[in-house]
């Protein structure tokens, strides 16, 4: 039964931090160049963009259930299944996203690598 908890946490953190990855990058491509806005309008105008932005404070607070469900993988389960398991599925995932949710090009050679880190998932997992 632990092993069943083990990896519900860790698909957990996948998802999480997959939506929270995507929300930020989402937030943070709303508020364009920072260092352009705060040349161009002050520190203020960055604060502004960034505390009214409602798509980075969903972000936030996916990466924090992330941060939570992956304490809850660590208390049942090795850091040595769990820190690679979540990362490597996680960069997985953000390939995906990227792809259809921020329709970013993503080159064969990132699948490639994306399709081989699963495999190293699956190697560590057996």
């Amino acid at each position: 039964m632990r092993h069943i908890y083990t990896w519900v946490s860790i698909l957990a953190v996948v998802t999480c931090s997959t939506i929270g990855d995507v929300l930020i990058s989402h937030a943070m491509k709303r508020v364009g160049d920072v260092g352009h806005v705060w040349q161009e309008h002050g520190f203020f105008a960055v604060a502004k963009r960034m505390f009214t932005n409602t798509p980075l404070w969903l972000g936030v607070f996916f990466m924090a259930l992330a941060f939570f469900s992956l304490m809850f993988a660590l208390s049942w389960a090795d850091v040595s299944l769990v820190a690679p398991a979540s990362a490597s599925l996680t960069f997985l995932t953000n390939a995906i996203a990227a792809k259809f949710f921020l329709r970013e090009k993503v080159d064969r050679r990132r699948w490639i690598a994306a399709i081989l880190v699963a495999c190293g998932v699956v190697l560590i997992a057996g």
